[in-house]
């Protein structure tokens, strides 16, 4: 092993135990600010510490990314491309542009489709999930009892003058970073304090973040001192009909759409448990500073899988498929420890408890597959597991998939298992049983507790409300389990609230008995896989693109054939009418087969041609010649390894077409067909 990777390895040893060190100072700040207990100096000290691990960990990685320039992505060329070959465009470009909102050009929208379809073929299809088309409007109610009209929030600051709005903590961090650019020669200490501030900006609170905005001078585009920081809710709120007194928002996910819809999804599969709903859609977030392009946006679109399972049993019948699958997991306490990855199959992840349950490890394997499947590349993808800092109190487990972009780590797809909270808040506001029914083989006895109302008890105190509050008791004892601690309340403080209401000890008694049940009913816990496609599409650029020959003027877009916008490029070797119609035939027969096809009959160059089509990741070129004139054959030219095959022009659209399906790979067309040699320059 050379020096240099040897010291490229020690750096990047250091750098993932700093890592581990800035994720275990980042839980406990975040632990300190959840508790009543700690004071304001013991948690500034905490995060004092954080901002200095994080910018020693920015320090190495510089370090470590020139030691390995071969591995620094020209993001410059690659934007350049994606905008000259309108791949992506920025929305209403000529009025000026929207921040946060980009459309997608001829080959992105066809890049997307054909991922979308591979999405559904894999995972809806194979799965026999029942797919839904939901409504992006969503009545305020919804969103009310899911949480997001409470807490989908980002600090914002307005111009006193103008009334522009910004968001805060990116203020602050532009500011820093003028300053320092500014200022070549400030001293290293003084750079290192500003720093930590700007590390730290997404974490302040309102008073804290106006306080370091004054500090470092930050003046709105009128001059005048920003107002006070606030919070901003990040859904596009509107109104639903004339009057103006319905609201209603544009969704920020798709997931609530098919939690509403449960009982009539169950009924759709004939009562039958486990099972999964799919929605494929935009979802919509008033970013209130959108950055890093695609990765960031306004409006996106969202692919994702509600899958109902009985809480009790989380096993899966495919499970078995996919337990020898190998995962490159990133578990909390290796996030807290040693700062490195474990790669290690499904079945052992699931058998030492590293992944909950069989139905989570079951779908992040379907997951990995996917990415594989559309050409993602396996190095630069892990499954980060959410710190208990970072999940919702009601969820069991939850595991990201990140891609490794020149943005660093992103998520792309999340997999929660979200317990019951779902349903249980939908049925409890609406006071519908989201409830599914387990046949047993074998009645079985269970206990449960006996009630007994004092009706004038109940009448006198919750009026129109005490059927409601009975029926939730009664609900309750129907499972000894969930009624006792109702009861173990009543008994040592003479009351207790349920759903809202308080309960007091004289308004009911219970016996503690059993009986015979031939079915259980349940409220089903939900795993959810939710995939982020903008973000999905943006990484599988990044992971397509490269330079032939490190040369700036011949990019390259490596996609694999079943995602590819155009499937095959057919090029006439000159401009004579003979040779045209063969270019067209063969044409009109790959798009008959829905191959979607690329003809370029323009005077430039074949090699230039060629370079035209890689550019766009066309994987496959026909070139029609004199020779196709007198024997009927053409040839076949594969994208990245440049090499041609010479075949009869009647075998093309079955060729390319068992390519694309996965039927043929191009090592066995090598050895069928002949190949021949041309020169591209």
């Amino acid at each position: 092993m050379s020096s240099e990777s040897t010291d490229l390895a020690s750096l990047q040893d250091e750098l993932d135990a700093l890592n581990a060190q800035i994720t275990k100072q980042g839980s406990a700040v975040r632990a300190l600010k959840k508790a009543s207990s700690s004071n304001a100096d013991e948690i500034a000290a905490a995060v004092d510490e954080l901002k200095k691990l994080k910018i020693s960990a920015e320090t190495l990685r510089q370090k470590k990314e020139a030691l390995d320039p071969a591995k620094q992505f020209n993001r410059k060329v690659f934007d350049e491309m994606i905008l000259r070959k309108m791949f992506i465009v920025p929305s209403f470009e000529i009025h000026g542009g929207v921040k946060g909102l980009f459309d997608l050009g001829p080959p992105a929208c066809a890049l997307k489709a054909a991922m979308v379809d591979v999405w559904r073929k894999h995972f809806v299809l194979t799965e026999s999930m029942l797919e839904m088309e939901c409504t992006c409007l969503t009545p305020e109610v919804v969103l009310k009892t899911s949480g997001h009209v409470d807490r989908f929030t980002d600090l914002m600051v307005k111009d006193p003058v103008s009334g522009e709005c910004f968001r805060a903590d990116k203020l602050l961090e532009d500011a820093i970073d003028e300053l320092i650019e500014a200022n070549p020669d400030m001293p290293v200490e003084d750079r290192e304090e500003h720093m930590r501030v700007q590390i730290q900006a997404d974490a302040f609170s309102p008073a804290e973040l106006d306080e370091q905005l004054t500090k470092y001078g930050c003046k709105a585009p009128s001059g005048e001192p920003y107002g006070a920081s606030f919070p901003f809710n990040l859904m596009f709120k509107t109104s639903i009909g004339p009057e103006g007194t319905s609201v209603g928002y544009l969704r920020p996910e798709t997931a609530q759409g098919l939690f509403v819809n449960f009982r009539r999804l169950l009924d759709a599969n004939s009562q039958k448990m486990p099972f999964a709903a799919a929605q494929i859609g935009l979802g919509f977030r008033n970013e209130i500073a959108p950055r890093s392009g695609l990765l960031r946006v306004r409006e996106f679109c969202m692919a994702e899988i509600e899958h109902f399972v009985n809480p009790n049993d989380k096993s899966h019948p495919n499970f078995a498929l996919v337990a020898g699958k190998e995962l490159v997991l990133f578990g909390r306490d290796d996030q807290l420890g040693s700062g490195k990855t474990k790669t290690i199959t499904v079945g052992d992840a699931v058998s030492s408890g590293l992944v909950n349950n069989e139905t989570l490890a079951y779908f992040m394997a379907r997951t990995q597959l996917f990415m594989e499947r559309i050409g993602m590349d396996p190095a630069r993808l892990r499954f980060r597991q959410h710190l208990t800092t970072e999940m919702a109190h009601y969820a069991c487990d939850c595991w990201d998939l990140e891609i490794q972009s020149s943005y660093g780590w992103v998520e792309c797809v999340g997999h929660a298992d979200r317990a019951c909270y779902d349903l249980d808040v939908h049925g409890k506001a609406t006071k519908t049983p989201m409830v599914a029914t387990l046949k047993l083989d074998e009645a079985m006895e269970v206990e449960m507790a006996k009630l007994k109302f004092d009706r004038k008890a109940l009448g006198k105190t919750f009026k129109a409300d005490q059927r409601v509050v009975s029926g939730a008791l009664e609900a309750l004892a129907e499972n000894w389990a969930d009624f006792e601690p109702i009861a173990t309340a009543l008994e040592t403080e003479g009351k207790t609230t349920v759903d809202g209401f308080e309960i007091t000890k004289d308004m009911v008694t219970w016996k503690k008995t059993t009986k015979k049940v031939h079915e259980i009913k349940f409220t089903p816990s939900v795993i959810e896989p939710s995939f982020g496609m903008g973000r999905i599409l943006y990484s599988l650029l990044e992971h397509s693109f490269y330079q032939r020959d490190a040369d700036e003027q011949r990019c390259v877009m490596r996609f694999k054939p079943a995602v590819a916008p155009q499937k095959c490029a057919v090029l006439p070797i000159s401009s004579g009418d003979e040779v045209n119609a063969v270019v067209d035939e063969i044409a009109a027969e790959l798009m008959d087969s829905d191959l979607a096809t690329r003809v370029d009959k323009s005077t430039a160059s074949l090699g230039r041609r060629y370079s035209r089509a890689d550019e766009v990741g066309v994987p496959f070129a026909v070139t029609v010649d004199f020779d196709t004139l007198t024997d009927g054959t053409v040839t076949l030219r594969e994208r990245d390894s440049t090499v041609q095959i010479r075949l009869p022009k009647a075998d093309v659209t079955r060729v390319v077409f068992d390519f694309v399906h996965n039927r043929l790979t191009w090592e066995e067309a090598v050895k069928k067909y002949p190949t021949v040699s041309v020169n591209e320059d």
